[in-house]
């Protein structure tokens, strides 16, 4: 395999610089890291500037926009580009969303590095690459039950999962304090949507009212 010009894209500082000195120091197999990127915006400045530039390593958390939503936009500007995502986020759904919207590999951070290199490996020859234990349906088929716990702790990427597209834009509507005319006037929805709307987020995130809703929103950095 001929030398493979890539960039990570990872909101820390201390994983990207580890990965990059480890490849560097490597000769199987042959990755060049020739930049790195924490944001969805500077991964595509970064791209329009590179375009030689063979390989994404990806993560889903980042700070300006969600990276399932940004793998479709690489593969429509950049059709050659392989994208691996490197990640902490092991559910399924994720995963298979990430695949359909054209990732070409999945692996977890807690994978070891041997299973990276074998991912790179084969994307680069045009397979698609899934690590172990990880699934794009429920493990055998089954649905998951409500009594699995979860996390004491969901980070902002998963908690933005919960919510639809027009849901996260009223969502960013009411934390500027608008209320339910305003936002229905600048979404182009009636005022009766809205309000379904603001019931389903403050339902899905578990807070009662309007106040504590604005608050959550900003702690998590979900706008």
């Amino acid at each position: 395999m001929s030398v493979v010009t890539s960039v990570l894209v990872d909101i820390q500082s201390i994983f990207r610089t580890g990965l990059k000195s480890y490849y560097a120091s490597m000769e199987e197999p042959p990755i060049q890291i020739i930049g790195e990127e924490k944001t969805a915006a500077g991964l595509l400045l970064f791209l329009n500037k590179n375009l030689s530039t063979e390989l994404v390593i990806l993560d889903l958390n980042l700070p300006d926009q969600d990276g399932l939503d940004l793998i479709p936009l690489i593969r429509k500007q950049f059709k050659t580009i392989k994208i691996i995502v490197l990640t902490s986020y092991s559910d399924f759904k994720f995963v298979g969303q990430a695949l359909k919207n054209g990732a070409d590999g999945y692996i977890l951070k807690s994978h070891e590095i041997e299973d990276l290199n074998e991912a790179i490996k084969e994307v680069m020859e045009g397979r698609t690459y899934l690590a172990s234990g990880l699934h794009i349906t429920p493990p055998n088929g089954k649905r998951l039950t409500s009594n699995v716990k979860k996390s004491m702790y969901e980070d902002r990427f998963v908690i933005k999962q919960k919510l639809t597209k027009r849901e996260q834009e009223v969502l960013q509507l009411i934390t500027e304090a608008k209320n339910n005319k305003e936002i229905a006037k600048e979404l182009f929805i009636s005022d009766q949507t809205v309000g379904v709307h603001r019931k389903n987020i403050m339902r899905k995130l578990s807070v009662k009212n309007t106040i504590n809703l604005i608050k959550f929103a900003l702690e998590n950095q979900l706008v």
